[in-house]
């Protein structure tokens, strides 16, 4: 942005050339800049001058004395000078009075008028630096003449030489000297301030301006890689910079294009969820119609059919649900997880298959407090991915098994799936739990596994895929839920606390 409030044109072959636009006028970086080098210059100049003034000043005294002394030591020879030599040496050092002190004895040379009072007294063997600063301004902001008495020794002699002075001459003589440093800082000061701004506009404003501009651009279709910022090469905090920002606009076009491709899956998935619905509830219907089968094989299988059908109409249930906010919170329950664990292997065809050998390592009487539809989808998903990743070795040497363990420590329950297979790729652990990246499968999408760690986490738990075990190993902890006690002991009439101290 320019300090006109434009933005900058770029040439028709500029990758990040951004559309002009206009904008109300605001002062710009290069402008900021340039006034505050002026402002800073002149802040400096003023702390140089507060010293240089009074040193002026002393200065001028001491030239002026230098001057008188030396013709008073000269016509001290005389006892008595004329008084039209008095008057000319007097008009010619520009004084009023001299008087030349030899010991104690004080001899006047010449004076013209003998002034009323005296109102300062400089001695330029002793000077304070504050003291002269403050008598310097005194000089300078007092219109009204005032008269000074310099004393000091005389150059290559042992006496003393008092003069007194006007100090209407000096006055002149600071304001002059005030005048030309007031122009010569002004001069330095715009030199200086056009070559800062120069220097900070090429290295920083321009910069600035096209980065801005490359991000006004690339936001008008974050999707089109060829409106991604070109690095300039700078090897400094610009470039770095710019690198960044590239980087970013890498990325965030990727995730727009992502989401975008998600949107239309989700779209697809919501039409083929419509279908699906339909073909369920003929199946429930079929089902039914099945329940007054007289065959005892029917009678057995029937009841695992209708369940896998009730949760495949929950599921279509959910779809959209999930698609559009999130995971409905969990109803919890105390189940018999050993046999959730059957009804898994069985889902899965784990029952009698011919290659895959399914292990049930939960206890008996081991149970757990959590939601059975979510904590079934959970480990369907586990092991329906471990059985699909054993299937796809035809070795007939391969050990091919699937396990699921259990174990309660406290309030806490952790559920262990293990398989047998190759385990999961160092770069897929990185994504594990994302949707759409975490699939090592051909044709894959990784859901199952974001799906079961939202469920997870739903329920205060954590899912993880642990080392140090042939395959791949996911270990899920549950924590049974709080117990409020205020809620317990209001409910139960205070018998808990009674029982406690008893």
């Amino acid at each position: 942005m320019t300090e006109t409030g434009e933005t900058p044109r770029s040439g028709a072959n500029d990758p990040v050339a951004p559309a002009p636009q206009r904008r109300p006028w605001r002062a710009g970086l290069s402008g900021k800049l340039l006034f505050l080098t002026i402002l800073f210059v002149m802040v400096s100049e003023i702390l140089i001058y507060v010293p240089s003034i009074a040193n002026y000043r002393m200065t001028w005294l001491r030239d002026a004395h230098a001057t008188a002394s030396v013709a008073a030591v000269v016509l001290a020879e005389d006892s008595e000078l004329p008084k039209p030599l008095q008057a000319r040496l007097l008009r010619s050092t520009d004084t009023i009075a001299i008087a030349l002190l030899t010991g104690e004895r004080r001899r006047l040379i010449a004076i013209d008028m003998p002034p009323e009072t005296v109102d300062h007294h400089v001695d330029l063997a002793e000077t304070e630096p504050v003291k002269a600063i403050v008598d310097a301004f005194a000089v300078l902001l007092e219109s009204r003449p005032h008269t000074i008495r310099v004393s000091g020794v005389a150059p290559g002699r042992d006496e003393q030489v008092e003069i007194v002075i006007s100090d209407r001459r000096l006055r002149a003589a600071m304001l002059a000297y005030s005048s030309n440093i007031l122009v010569l800082s002004l001069i330095i000061s715009m030199v200086t301030a056009v070559l800062v701004y120069m220097s900070i506009r090429w290295l920083l404003v321009r910069p600035m301006q096209r980065l801005t501009g490359a991000i006004a651009h690339f936001a008008e279709n974050p999707e089109d890689t060829s409106r991604i910022v070109a690095p300039s090469g700078r090897n400094d905090e610009i470039g770095d910079a710019e690198h960044r920002l590239a980087t970013m606009q890498r990325q965030l076009s990727e995730t727009i294009h992502q989401r975008r491709r998600l949107a239309e899956l989700g779209l697809a998935v919501s039409k083929i969820n419509h279908d699906l619905r339909n073909l369920l509830a003929s199946a429930q219907l079929f089902s039914d119609r099945l329940a007054s089968s007289p065959d005892p094989m029917v009678q057995r299988i029937l009841p695992k059919m209708v369940g896998a059908l009730d949760r495949a109409v929950g599921y279509t249930r959910s779809v959209m649900s999930y698609g559009s906010t999130s995971e409905p919170p969990p109803s919890r329950r105390l189940l018999r997880l050993r046999r959730l664990v059957d009804d898994v292997g069985e889902l899965v065809g784990l029952g009698q298959h011919p290659q895959i050998a399914f292990e049930n390592g939960v206890p008996d009487g081991l149970e757990v407090d959590a939601d059975p539809d979510q904590l079934f989808r959970v480990l369907i998903n586990l092991a329906r991915n471990a059985v699909q990743i054993l299937e796809t070795g035809d070795d007939a040497t391969l050990v091919k098994r699937l396990e699921i363990t259990a174990e309660r420590e406290g309030s806490v329950v952790t559920i262990r799936v293990a398989d047998t297979g190759p385990g999961v790729p160092a770069k897929v652990r990185e994504h594990l739990f994302q949707p759409f990246q975490a699939s090592t499968r051909k044709g894959g999408t990784g859901l199952g596994l974001a799906i079961s760690a939202e469920l997870v986490r739903a329920h205060g738990g954590s899912i993880e895929l642990t080392d140090g075990a042939p395959g791949a190993v996911f270990e899920i902890t549950l924590p049974d839920r709080p117990v409020d006690l205020a809620e317990v002991r209001r409910t139960s009439g205070g018998k808990i606390a009674r029982k406690r101290v008893e």
